[in-house]
């Protein structure tokens, strides 16, 4: 099942059961839809821009700042990520400056927003811990307490939308 649907690699078998049951009996989208029935919020560079600023002033004052904010069309086929942070530094004089961007595939302009919240947490968190070890995890728990329980529905959501 997981080499079919790459959003569900790395989980338990038990739990991939589970799942292929729920997709076998059509009930994913629709259990999915009362779970989160809020319309995006979200959906133009700029209401992205203020989203994810409020949370990084909220959440992680002393980061880095971020140069530039948008959603990406290319994102999730360039890259095969729903976000994406870079860090660039570049030479100018004496000094060596350094600008972060943060990307996010348009597939969160028609997704629920506590899916788009989890993704911009994600990449967030990506400020300060490079890898996703102990510590990238634990901070993205402290910003956004259902974490865990966002990514697995989103990875839900994109694999009943025939997106993985």
């Amino acid at each position: 099942m997981s080499e079919t649907w790459p959003y569900l690699q790395g989980y338990p078998r038990e739990l991939l059961v589970q799942v292929e049951s729920l997709f076998a009996q059509g009930s994913v989208g629709a259990m999915l839809a009362a779970k989160y029935p809020n319309p995006p919020e979200v959906t133009t560079d700029h209401a992205l821009y203020e989203f994810v600023m409020a949370l990084k002033s909220e959440f992680m004052k002393r980061s880095p700042p971020l140069s530039r904010i948008q959603f990406d069309d290319r994102l999730e086929t360039l890259h095969q990520a729903l976000g994406l942070h870079t860090y660039v530094s570049r030479v100018q004089g004496t000094r060596l400056k350094a600008k972060n961007e943060l990307r996010v595939s348009s597939v969160f302009k028609t997704t629920p927003p506590e899916f788009l919240r989890m993704i911009v947490v994600h990449e967030l968190v990506h400020l300060r811990e490079k890898e996703h070890n102990k510590a990238f995890y634990q901070l993205c728990r402290r910003i956004e307490p259902s974490y865990d329980q966002l990514e697995f529905d989103l990875r839900l959501y994109l694999t009943s939308k025939g997106r993985g």
